[in-house]
């Protein structure tokens, strides 16, 4: 089995009244600041080795954070996906942080790309991995596992808080065979992703993040599924930020397509198609997509 750096710091901040977010550190405190933004599931220490090893070489305080409904952030339903963008700011300001990078993973590049949209004085840049794209609106394309997610939400929107108590309770009843479950996920996945799920550091480091990161509550995925099939609350070509995006050229949760179609939409966007690659394929590009985000920080 292999190890993983552990958080320099964790802790909650809040964000409302009765309301508090999760968040772990890694690298430098006073290195410049990389929000990454865990998937669908997910939490605060979805960061993978390599990037947690890299924030020491490159400075960075790499801070991920719980969405409301995971680990140790309070439950919480935002109207769209926008509404995120308010509570990182305050996440930012709480831990002293002014200028930012974002990095959006799977079900978090929605998220990256409102942050990008709402605090374009704040965030440098954005990286997406992956990134589930528009159901609804004008920016919308259908396909890809997240069209299960459409026909679900009214199920979802009903169902929403008695499913998340009997979802966390079962990752507390399943901490005896995490790691042989993992193993078979791997094995029934495509190529790339067993690849990569079958190296030691990997294994680690989503062991960790389910065993130790969202153990205490596992509700944020379904409120994902209810907010990426309503209209996200802004036009993805509105974004003046940069952003690069990584995509694996055999996903088989969020086609390539989807990718295409979004950085198409991005005024200032780069496509890194990541061949053989399936979904998880942008968690081992971690130092391309790091130094990229510095490069594009030097070059303001």
């Amino acid at each position: 089995m292999g190890t993983v750096t552990p958080p320099r710091l964790e802790g909650t901040v809040s964000v409302g009244p009765k309301r508090r977010l999760g968040f772990a550190e890694f690298g430098p405190h006073d290195g410049r600041a990389v929000v990454w933004l865990h998937g669908t599931p997910g939490a605060r220490r979805q960061i993978p080795q390599e990037a947690r090893a890299l924030a020491h070489d490159l400075g960075l305080r790499i801070i991920g954070i719980d969405r409301p409904g995971i680990g140790s952030s309070t439950a919480h339903l935002y109207p769209n996906v926008l509404g995120f963008a308010a509570d990182l700011a305050t996440v930012a300001d709480s831990l002293g942080v002014e200028d930012l990078a974002v990095i959006g993973l799977s079900g978090g590049g929605p998220y990256a790309l409102a942050a990008a949209h709402a605090l374009p004085d704040r965030v440098v840049a954005a990286a997406v991995l992956g990134g589930v794209a528009p159901t609804k609106g004008p920016d919308a394309i259908r396909g890809g596992l997240v069209d299960l997610g459409v026909r679900l939400a009214p199920l979802v929107a009903l169902t929403h808080v008695p499913t998340g108590i009997f979802l966390t309770g079962a990752v507390r009843l399943a901490r005896p065979i995490a790691s042989p479950g993992l193993d078979l996920y791997a094995r029934l996945s495509p190529a790339g992703d067993r690849a990569l799920l079958r190296r030691p550091e990997f294994k680690a480091m989503f062991l960790d993040d389910l065993l130790n990161g969202s153990r205490k509550q596992l509700s944020a995925p379904l409120a994902d599924v209810l907010l990426f099939t309503r209209d996200w609350g802004f036009r993805v070509g509105d974004i003046t930020v940069p952003v690069r995006w990584w995509h694996g050229d055999a996903d088989h949760i969020i086609p390539l397509a989807h990718g295409e179609h979004m950085v198409s939409l991005l005024p200032d966007a780069e496509l890194h198609v990541l061949p053989g690659e399936s979904h998880l394929g942008g968690l081992g590009a971690g130092e391309h997509i790091l130094t990229t985000l510095v490069d594009l920080w030097d070059a303001r």
